[in-house]
């Protein structure tokens, strides 16, 4: 899962996303040329325009991916706030849908925390770029098993992917 802001793609990036079954962008996308370095990987890809991004951007993805997986309700949106409070644009409906995995990546800080009042669990990838407040490059790797048909499906084997400082020379 990423979140990003830069106009060109890091091969590292390019060979994370060779193992795994889906592609997540949270948003801050910044170029047409990386996500269509992601999309040729032909994993899908599932992603959400974020503040920064243009018009062409804005009408490439949308503000808000929402789908099941593996008996999971997942949330997707670019600026979502973390719980207790959310933001304005999401709190109501977030208590309303309750997702069980919501994902954004607004704050470029890489974050993971479990809200109990709508048993859900937030995450925010960090961000894998070179520019924004963030100070270390990051991304999330994860997995969403069902054990059983109609459970609930749970986040499995989370590993956080450094990829070195920001603005560091590769």
């Amino acid at each position: 899962m990423l979140s990003d802001n830069h106009s060109h793609m890091d091969d590292r990036v390019l060979e994370f996303a060779q193992s795994v079954d889906m592609i997540w962008h949270a948003g801050d996308i910044g170029s047409h040329e990386s996500m269509d370095a992601l999309e040729a990987t032909g994993k899908p890809v599932v992603a959400v325009y974020g503040n920064i991004d243009d018009h062409t951007m804005r009408a490439r993805y949308p503000e808000h991916q929402k789908f099941f997986l593996n008996g999971m309700k997942v949330w997707m949106t670019h600026i979502g706030g973390y719980p207790p409070k959310y933001n304005m644009r999401t709190r109501d409906a977030i208590r309303k849908e309750q997702p069980d995995l919501f994902i954004c990546g607004h704050s470029h800080i890489l974050k993971v925390v479990n809200d109990p009042k709508i048993n859900c669990l937030h995450m925010n990838p960090g961000a894998f770029g070179h520019h924004g407040f963030h100070k270390v490059r990051t991304m999330l790797r994860f997995e969403i098993v069902q054990n059983h048909p109609n459970t609930r499906g749970k986040v499995e084997n989370l590993e956080v992917i450094e990829l070195g400082k920001r603005g560091q020379l590769r």
